[in-house]
């Protein structure tokens, strides 16, 4: 029979890890917040652009997006599948998502920014 004396000995505590949710916040990081924060770059860029320059500058600046965000995307998209490993299946549904609700978001935002620049230039 041993006695244990507990003031001596090490006290043996639960380690918290945090491991189990570094795959759920990678999925939130690279599905949720990348293509909302890689719209909205493009959102205040367009914005800026629209405002400052006219509508034809802002339509080109959304050709020229369609192309920045479309290579954001694929990158995203390879760094999250093949880099991190996240299973695709969830990975991306989850970034195909946001992208295209903050996408179509940040279309009628500009599209209400250009109405509102036609409907100046018509009153001047």
């Amino acid at each position: 029979m041993s006695i244990i004396c507990y003031f001596n000995s090490p006290v043996i505590e639960k380690k918290f890890s945090y491991s189990k949710y570094k795959s759920n916040m990678l999925y939130f990081l690279l599905g949720v917040l990348a293509p909302i924060i890689l719209n909205l770059v493009h959102l205040v860029i367009g914005y800026f652009i629209t405002k400052n320059q006219g509508n034809m500058y802002g339509v080109g600046f959304s050709a020229i997006s369609f192309v920045s965000k479309t290579a954001g995307m694929v990158f995203i998209t390879w760094f999250g599948v093949a880099y991190v490993e996240l299973d695709f299946r969830i990975f991306v549904p989850l970034l195909t998502f946001f992208w295209f609700l903050t996408h179509i978001l940040e279309a009628f935002i500009i599209n209400s920014l250009m109405k509102k620049n036609s409907n100046k230039s018509k009153v001047i």
